[in-house]
């Protein structure tokens, strides 16, 4: 199982997983110990499949980037859950495939040689009329093998798209396209010679009006549809990171059409990437969040506190000038008691008046309506504050 796991470029405790899974048995503990040791030892018979049951077993593809431990956890529990697909057999139809097959085959082809499908309630899709028919065949796969892994196949407001309960994954198929200079056909060869030859009789005549009217263009590039087909999944975001497979194209020996166990298990990887991405930007939003918080907190108290100290500076300013009038008044009333003048008398008279209007002002009672006035000690203490917008 050890040395098995390593070629499949999976852990073997995920393959004795899917063997257990299947019914299959493997060796016990010690048993080839024993038979290193010439032993004899007993190997327990293949069973029977049951009934309705495949005979092909696939185990997906392994990845051999660096990935998270998390993806990589992912990635194995879902190549156990793949092994219960067949890249081989047929797949039942679904209507959104359906939709986009009937499209395909009723769209008009492009000038690079492509039929297009997009839109609410289609697949993506970019190919060649001639690759309809493999598509007919993959989509339904693909869409068997995602179900496997939980994932439904739902049309939207765009092109239809991956979905199960936590993530929503967009894909797409296109054709790659050759590009070729454009060769003159023997008819365009012939539709030049004779414009040419019209330009050269209007030289003669000097007729420079028509010497560039008329001038037959002829396309700068052939394009050929190659027949190799590529899935692509959308982009995900992973920092610091290798971000998971998106891409699973025709190659020489495997095609799309084989590729369905592959496609969904890397759509479980990448749509866990997703979650995990995800999750990660919500911690930094509340991280972020929080110390904007705190800082907004700290920003308040200051406010607060600058604001009390204002308020206590006022008083205390009062209480010195109250100081200095009562020994003002005491000082002059010392001086006049012997020849009191009429124009100091009056002033004494007014000082001491209102020096006990200003004490008044400092009694408790007067100091509460104060402080209610001002907006200070109270649960309106923070008036006036502003967050800062950065």
């Amino acid at each position: 199982m050890t040395h098995l796991a390593k070629e499949f470029a999976i852990s073997d405790v995920a393959l004795h997983k899917i063997c257990r899974k299947h019914d299959i048995p493997n060796p016990p503990l010690g048993w080839w110990a024993k038979k290193a040791a010439g032993k004899k030892v007993k190997q327990t018979p293949l069973p029977k499949a049951e009934a309705g049951g495949g005979e092909r077993i696939t185990i997906a593809s392994g990845n051999f980037s660096r990935e998270s431990a998390m993806l990589i956890d992912v990635r194995e529990q879902a190549r156990i859950v793949a092994s219960d697909g067949d890249d081989d057999d047929m797949a039942p139809s679904h209507p959104i495939v359906e939709r986009t097959l009937a499209k395909l085959r009723k769209a008009k082809v492009s000038d690079i040689g492509i039929v297009a499908a997009n839109g609410a309630g289609f697949i993506k899709c970019e190919v060649a009329s001639s690759s309809v028919d493999r598509l007919a065949v993959a989509l339904p796969r693909i869409v068997r093998a995602a179900a496997l892994q939980r994932f439904e196949l739902v049309a939207g407001e765009g092109a239809a798209k991956f979905k199960s309960e936590t993530e929503t994954v967009g894909f797409s198929i296109t054709e790659s396209i050759r590009r070729e200079t454009h060769v003159l056909t023997d008819a365009e060869r012939a539709k030049k010679e004779a414009w040419q030859r019209k330009r050269d009789r209007a030289a003669r005549r000097n007729s420079w009006d028509d010497l560039f009217f008329d001038r037959p263009r002829f396309p700068e590039w052939d394009f050929h549809p190659t027949g190799q087909l590529s899935f692509e999944f959308e982009q995900t975001y992973v920092p610091r990171g290798v971000a998971p497979r998106r891409s699973f194209r025709d190659a020489k020996v495997q095609r799309l059409e084989k590729m369905a166990t592959d496609i969904a298990v890397g759509l479980a990887v990448l749509a866990a990437a997703k979650t995990e991405q995800r999750l990660k930007c919500e911690a930094e939003q509340r991280r972020l969040e929080e110390e904007r918080r705190l800082r907004e907190l700290a920003a308040r108290a200051r406010h607060i506190e600058e604001r009390r100290l204002a308020g206590l500076s006022a008083v205390l300013s009062e209480l010195d000038e109250l100081d200095r009038l009562r020994r003002l008044i005491s000082m002059l009333t010392s001086e006049i008691s012997t020849a009191p003048t009429p124009r100091l008398s009056a002033f004494l008279a007014w000082a001491r008046e209102h020096l006990a209007k200003r004490e008044a002002l400092l009694t408790a009672n007067a100091m509460e309506e104060r402080l209610e006035a001002e907006r200070l000690f109270g649960d309106d203490d923070d008036h006036g504050f502003t967050p800062s917008r950065w």
